[in-house]
C-alpha cells in the first residue's frame, strides 16, 4: 500500500501536533488502535484531509466527533490508513520471488504465508494466482491481516474495478506469469470477481503491528509499503515480529523504499535480492 490523498483545503494550526497527540490518544483509549508510532509528516496530511472530510476546523472538533459519534471512527479509519496497491505492483518483486524464493518453498511439504497490511488484497491475490501457477497454492495457507476492518472486507470480496484490470494484467506479465490474468476472474457490472478457489487457501483477519503479537510459524511475510509509515521505534517492533515469525531460513520482503538496514535486525538477515528487498532469516541457533 502507498500514499495517495488530497491534502485540502486547510493547514495545520500552531496546536496541530498537541492535538494530533490527543487525537491518537482518545483513539487508543476509546477503540485499542495505536496510531501513535505513525510517521508524523504522513499522519498529518491524511488527517488535514480528514478535517475537510468531516467539516472540522480544527483537530480538536475532530477528536469531539470520534469519541460521541460512533458512525465517525470507522470512516476515519479510511483515512489514518493508506490503501493504494495494485496486483503485481513491482513486477521484477514477484519475478524474484519466482526465481529466488519459489524454488526453496517447493522442499516444504506445506507453507504459511503472512501479508502483513494486506490493505484491499492486491498483494494477496497476486501471491495466490503466482502459487498456483509455481503449483504451490494447494499446500499454501495465506495469512493476510489488517487492522482496517472495511479494507479486510473489500480484500475478502475479490471484487475490483474492470477499469484496474489493464493494469493488473501488465504487471502479471511482467512478473513472469505462466498463465493469463483472466484466468481468474470473471467480470460484469463494471467489475472483476477473482476466483474463490484462490480465497479458500486465505484467512483474512485484523492483527495490528503496533499493538498485536506473532501468531503462527511462517515460511514467507511479504509486507511492502506499510513500514514507511512508521517511526523507527514501530518499524523496530513490526520488523521484530516478522523475524519471530519466521522459520529459520524463512524469507521477508519489504518494499522498494523500505530495508533492514539501521535496523537492530539486520544481523539476523542475508540479502537475497538486494534490489527487490527479499531477505532470508539466518539459520541461527
Amino acid at each position: 500500500m502507498d500514499a495517495q490523498v488530497n491534502t485540502g483545503t486547510r493547514s495545520p494550526n500552531k496546536h496541530f501536533d498537541i492535538e494530533m497527540q490527543l487525537l491518537l490518544d482518545a483513539i487508543y483509549l476509546k477503540y485499542h488502535c495505536d496510531f501513535r508510532g505513525y510517521a508524523g509528516a504522513s499522519l498529518k496530511r491524511r488527517l488535514v484531509t480528514a478535517m475537510n472530510r468531516f467539516g472540522c476546523e480544527t483537530l480538536s472538533q475532530l477528536q469531539d466527533k470520534v469519541l460521541h459519534e460512533p458512525e465517525v471512527f470507522p470512516a476515519l479509519m479510511d483515512y489514518l490508513t493508506v490503501q493504494v496497491s495494485e496486483m503485481f505492483r513491482d513486477p521484477a518483486y514477484f519475478l524474484s520471488l519466482r526465481e529466488k524464493v519459489i524454488p526453496l518453498l517447493r522442499t516444504y511439504p506445506s507453507l504459511k504465508i503472512w501479508v502483513a497490511g494486506c490493505s484491499a488484497g492486491e498483494e494477496v491475490y497476486s501471491l495466490a494466482i503466482l502459487l498456483r501457477e509455481e503449483g504451490l497454492l494447494e499446500r499454501t495457507l495465506i495469512y493476510a491481516t489488517d487492522i482496517n476492518p472495511t479494507a479486510l472486507k473489500k480484500a475478502e470480496s475479490g471484487v475490483y474495478s474492470l477499469d484496474r484490470i489493464a493494469g493488473f494484467t501488465s504487471n502479471h506479465q511482467k512478473s513472469g506469469a505462466r498463465t493469463s490474468l483472466s484466468d481468474y476472474y470473471t467480470t460484469g457490472y463494471g467489475r472483476a470477481v477473482f476466483d474463490k478457489t484462490l480465497r479458500q487457501h486465505i484467512v483474512f483477519s485484523d492483527h495490528s503491528l503496533a499493538t498485536d503479537s506473532v501468531f503462527a510459524e511462517m515460511h514467507l511475510v511479504s509486507c511492502r509499503n506499510v513500514l514507511i509509515y512508521f517511526n523507527r521505534q514501530l518499524q523496530e517492533r513490526a520488523l521484530g515480529l516478522f523475524r519471530e515469525s519466521l522459520c529459520r531460513k524463512g524469507f521477508l520482503g519489504l518494499g522498494s523504499k523500505e530495508s533492514l538496514r539501521f535496523s537492530s535486525h539486520a544481523d539476523a538477515f542475508d540479502e537475497v535480492v538486494r534490489e527487490d528487498r527479499i531477505f532470508q532469516k539466518k539459520n541461527l541457533a
